[in-house]
Formats: structure tokens, sequence, C-alpha cells
């Protein structure tokens, strides 16, 4: 399917350049400049006018150094689409990859939200490497977690790191895993100091 949006529509350009849906789009992306100035995106170009900007890969890509900042517009669209706190999203994220969108675990999580390949498919995320496939898996999940204990964030993101059915095991409470209780910490502060910046 075409998608073209002129620069002024930025919701619809962000929706239409990072395939904001469930179902993803498999394309590059490219850009055209008309004789009016206006600057149209697509995945099908249909003249050799366009040029393209972004090229889809299911390989990790290289790690480039990042606050984050880059992520901020794609984060805050999701968030409103979910009903999450964009500072915790980004608590996630910091805690998981330091916003590494390449990143992959030792047990095989990848990108930036570290999903496993189960968790993925499950949010329906074809490329885990795509970061906006991979942060709407990933806050697609989380949101799933908080309804499902009941918007206790502690428990949530110990289901986030252990799974549901560790968190269910121990009677709906943080396993005892250090590694969990570790982790819970640490969002906990990142969440903390992404609201203070705020």
């Amino acid at each position: 399917m075409k998608k073209c949006v002129s620069l002024y529509l930025l919701h619809s350009f962000i929706g239409a350049l990072f395939c904001l849906s469930p179902v993803f789009c498999n394309a590059d992306i490219y850009k055209y400049v008309d004789h009016h100035g206006t600057v149209h995106f697509t995945n099908v170009p249909n003249s050799g006018s366009y040029t393209r900007i972004l090229r889809e890969t299911l390989r990790p890509p290289a790690r480039a150094k990042s606050d984050g900042r880059e992520y901020g517009p794609i984060i805050s669209l999701l968030c409103k689409k979910y009903d999450m706190d964009e500072a915790l999203v980004k608590a996630v994220i910091k805690a998981e990859s330091d916003f590494d969108p390449g990143a992959v675990s030792r047990k095989g999580a990848q990108g930036l939200m570290q999903l496993m390949p189960d968790t993925a498919r499950d949010m329906a995320v074809r490329n885990p490497f795509h970061p906006t496939q991979n942060m709407e898996g990933g806050i697609r999940y989380l949101r799933r977690l908080l309804d499902q204990f009941q918007g206790n964030l502690h428990l949530a993101l110990a289901a986030y790191n252990a799974g549901e059915n560790a968190v269910i095991k121990y009677n709906n409470t943080i396993p005892p895993f250090e590694e969990t209780r570790t982790y819970v910490k640490r969002v906990l502060k990142f969440f903390g100091d992404f609201q203070a910046a705020r």
C-alpha cells in the first residue's frame, strides 16, 4: 500500500515512516520534495524522483551511542496509543538496552526493549531490531502486564524481567531472583530520573 504524506502532517508522517500499526510494513522508506516544496514519504516509490532514506534490515544495526532523544516523538505517540507513562517506557528502555536498537542479550532478547522471540511473536513484532516495531511490541506487552497485575508497577516490571508465570508462581510477589529484584530497582530509579527531567 502506498503511503505519502505532507511534512506538516506530523502524526501521519510518523505513522507512515515507522509503521505504528500492530501489523508492520515490510519496506524501505523513500523521500521526495515536489516543486511546491512539499515533502512526501512512501514505501512504494512510483518514480525516480524518490530517494531512499531508511533501509529496513532484520540484522542488528551497528551500535550508535544514543541518549534516546531521537526516539522521543515515537515514544510519545505510542504511549498515547497504549495509555502509558513516557518516563516509565524510557526507564525500561534505558535499563534493558541503554537505547541500543541492536542489543542482544545472552538469553536472546533483542532490540531496544529486549523482547524475547516468543514475546515478539505474541506482540506481532516481525523485526525486533526495527526501533518502532520493538517499542510498540514492548509497550503493548508492558501495558498487558500492568493490566494483568492490576496496575502494580513492581509486579509488572518483575514480570517483564522474569516472566508473568514466575510472578504468579511466587503468589503475586516479586520472585526471589537477585537479577529481577535488581532490575525492578534500576527501572524505578531511571523512572524517577526521567520524571524529574520532564
